[in-house]
């Protein structure tokens, strides 16, 4: 049975801010210093996890996390190469401290002035599980039509297969408690662990709040990652994730994503290359 994410009462909130960058040295420093920019309602701390970039990341978070005003929030995480977005979310869950974590990513699209909107139904024991959903023509400017069509066909797909009613899976903005996060045990090591974090949630029955945030995407030109081969490794992981206790078409569906897998996720990624930790600060709370 679905349970809508209603908790009774809800203790004391912080929040894990968690960034995985890439090669974002046009506007890592920007992406930091608007989160910093925020009045959040709750304790807050920043973590990020460079996933092996070669281009002046490194130096930039240096920087930051040589910057007194940031020093004490921040917590940077380093893998020595590219092991995909995946990867690196699943290494900053480990060093998160907050009760609840949200993801956003370094590429200015979200605005972390958002952010305090989807803790206050937390903060008011309305909902734990929140998402920032990206409305067409209120605040928010997509990319491309095919970028959109391509994401609201994948939310419906999600919503047929889940009886469920999201109106953004893609959201960048997450809002999850940290311990059922790590609960998920999410396996994805590229851009499909966004889809699996998701899949997971509606799977246990989770059915999110959402709530409007801006949104400005970019284009590939000035950065976007995302091509349609996400895409069809996106529908290969919802589809594995609702048949996984099907035990006469999981393995059908296991060989449909190990396909998608090897089409989306980047090249050269050794999966047991352990990070480096820059710096971390005292627990939250």
């Amino acid at each position: 049975m679905n349970q809508p994410s209603f908790p009774h009462s809800q203790p004391l909130v912080s929040l894990s801010i968690l960034m995985p960058v890439f090669n974002e040295e046009r506007t890592l420093k920007a992406a930091i210093d608007r989160v910093f920019a925020v009045h959040y309602p709750c304790r807050m701390e920043l973590i990020v996890v460079d996933d092996g970039s070669t281009d002046r990341t490194a130096r930039i978070l240096e920087a930051q996390r040589s910057d007194a005003r940031t020093s004490k929030d921040i917590v940077v995480v380093t893998h020595p190469v590219n092991r995909g977005k995946g990867a690196a979310i699943r290494t900053g869950l480990d060093y998160a401290a907050g009760s609840h974590l949200v993801i956003l990513d370094a590429d200015l699209e979200y605005l972390p002035s958002d952010i305090p909107s989807l803790i206050a139904p937390v903060l008011a024991g309305y909902s734990d599980h929140v998402f920032g959903a990206r409305v067409r023509g209120v605040n928010a400017c997509f990319p491309s039509f095919r970028f959109a069509i391509g994401g609201r066909a994948t939310t419906l797909f999600a919503n047929v297969l889940y009886d469920a009613c999201l109106t953004d899976m893609h959201t960048c903005l997450k809002l999850i408690p940290t311990d059922h996060l790590r609960s998920l045990t999410l396996t994805e090591g590229g851009f499909g662990l966004d889809t699996e974090m998701t899949a997971r949630l509606l799977r246990c029955g989770i059915r999110p709040l959402e709530v409007p945030v801006s949104y400005h995407g970019r284009s590939v030109s000035e950065g976007k990652k995302i091509t349609w081969r996400d895409g069809v490794a996106c529908l290969a992981v919802l589809t594995r994730i609702r048949v996984q206790h099907r035990p006469d078409i999981a393995p059908i569906v296991h060989r449909i994503s190990v396909v998608a897998a090897a089409q989306g996720d980047p090249p050269n990624n050794p999966p047991n290359s352990p990070p480096t930790v820059l710096h971390l600060p005292k627990a939250a709370g």
